[in-house]
């Protein structure tokens, strides 16, 4: 996908998160984040929109921490939140090809400008997934490429990290496929006493597998819904309930 493809997904869907969040109002339950209400939703996502903004505005070459959001009243985070994704937004929009600035996982993304416009792409798109929950309603769908290239991030960039705590004393192999996404959609993940190690292929025999729609696989790796399904041992699927958090 194209920096311009992430960055129309980013501006979409925080502009549907704040529909949803406006809609449930700031004391509902999100329900696949039990110990939030739809305020702390608001709190968290613009926060991290801030951080990311600052950090490309500022072509910041270390981490730097992520600042508490504001004590907001109810009537005012709405427009905090929305002021927020604005920034980041411009901030994406108007940036350099050629950006420089510390990024904090090896994505496979060509500059860290791609790194930045494609993981908040895809925060934010989780997240208005989380806001429609606790809406109720159909929610909004995800478009096939896109969840795939979520897959591919988590598994191959989240998940290649030290902190990654998807690991196995025992070495574990695990096939992940999105059935409706092409050929190439289909990810083996080794697991160790070291990070997960994982390659864009069906590579070798495995002991389960993973696999449905990419959009429904995409949630489901990030712990928002059931996995579609899975053949093999079962206890490869209960692993990534218990330790793929990030």
């Amino acid at each position: 996908m194209k920096i311009t493809d992430f960055l129309e997904t980013l501006d979409r869907e925080g502009r549907l998160l704040a529909a949803a969040a406006a809609a449930a109002g700031p004391d509902a339950k999100v329900p696949t984040c039990p110990e939030w209400q739809v305020r702390d939703l608001l709190r968290h996502t613009g926060a991290v929109h801030r951080w990311a903004a600052a950090m490309v505005a500022d072509r910041a070459t270390a981490p730097r921490p992520l600042a508490d959001p504001p004590e907001a009243a109810d009537d005012e985070l709405l427009t905090w939140y929305r002021d927020g994704h604005r920034l980041l937004v411009d901030t994406l929009a108007a940036a350099p090809a050629e950006l420089e600035c510390w990024t904090f996982h090896p994505a496979p993304v060509s500059s860290p400008l791609a790194f930045w416009t494609r993981r908040q792409a895809h925060e934010t798109t989780v997240h208005r997934y989380d806001a429609e929950r606790a809406r109720g309603g159909e929610p909004s769908p995800i478009a096939t490429d896109f969840a795939a290239d979520g897959i591919d991030e988590l598994l191959r960039g989240f998940h290649a990290r030290d902190r990654s705590r998807l690991r196995s004393e025992e070495p574990r192999v695990l096939r992940v496929r999105a059935v409706d996404a092409g050929a190439d959609a289909v990810w083996t993940v080794r697991l160790t006493a070291a990070p997960p190690v994982t390659v864009r292929a069906a590579e070798g025999e495995v002991e389960a597998e993973l696999s449905g729609p990419a959009d429904r696989l995409y949630l489901a790796l990030w712990n928002r819904t059931d996995v579609p399904r899975v053949t093999g041992d079962p206890a490869l699927a209960a692993l990534w309930r218990e330790r793929s958090g990030v």
